[in-house]
């Protein structure tokens, strides 16, 4: 399955936002839940004032066991655990 564009689109833009100094990492409330996440965001400024992009949460505990990679051996899968 090939990475939609919208998705490399945001990552070009994450990668720039990190190379010119201009990435934050900010602590909010999850919409649902009402929990506190800690988001990377892409910052950018404007006549003295700053906007802050929301790209993606960081993972609590342990980030394997919260996604399942690509199979290797199956272009269309994915592993079906962690540990296969």
């Amino acid at each position: 399955m090939a990475i939609p564009d919208y998705a490399r689109l945001n990552f070009d833009t994450l990668l720039r936002a990190a190379s010119d100094g201009n990435l934050a990492l900010m602590e909010c409330l999850d919409a649902a839940t009402r929990q506190p996440r800690y988001v990377l965001c892409a910052v950018s400024r404007s006549d003295g004032d700053y906007a802050f992009t929301p790209f993606g949460h960081l993972a609590e505990g342990n980030p394997y066991d919260a996604y399942l990679p690509p199979d290797p051996d199956d272009p269309a899968g994915f592993l079906t655990s962690p540990t296969t």
